[in-house]
């Protein structure tokens, strides 16, 4: 069993000193301050890796637009945005009944 400080749990952990402050001070990281320094064990802090793993032991879906809620639920998709943007208020217009008029496109050539 080893002992690390602040700086050398954050840099095995691969967080920010201020975010394991944090976490520690919360009590999501084991952590114990015998005076003015935290300290951690070894063993506390892959424990604490080993309880961030996905679920029945499968990886998360890395390029994934799915997504774990805070709340619950388990169908969100992130929104991605349109990448044509005229398409998308052509498609508003349609939808609410409006007559739009059809732009010109430059044909000018250099």
């Amino acid at each position: 069993m080893r002992t690390l400080d602040l700086f050398e749990a954050a840099a095995f952990l691969r967080m920010s000193p201020a975010v394991l402050r944090l976490h520690a001070r919360q009590g999501r990281v084991k952590a114990a301050k015998p005076g003015k320094r935290w300290v951690f064990l070894d063993e506390d802090l892959a424990d604490y890796l080993g309880q961030l793993y996905a679920r029945q032991r499968q990886a998360p879906l890395s390029g994934s637009n799915e997504e774990k809620s805070s709340w619950g639920y388990s169908d969100g998709v992130m929104s991605g945005g349109s990448a044509s943007p005229r398409r998308t208020a052509s498609e508003y217009a349609v939808l609410l009944g409006l007559t739009t008029k059809r732009r010109r496109s430059n044909s000018t050539t250099d």
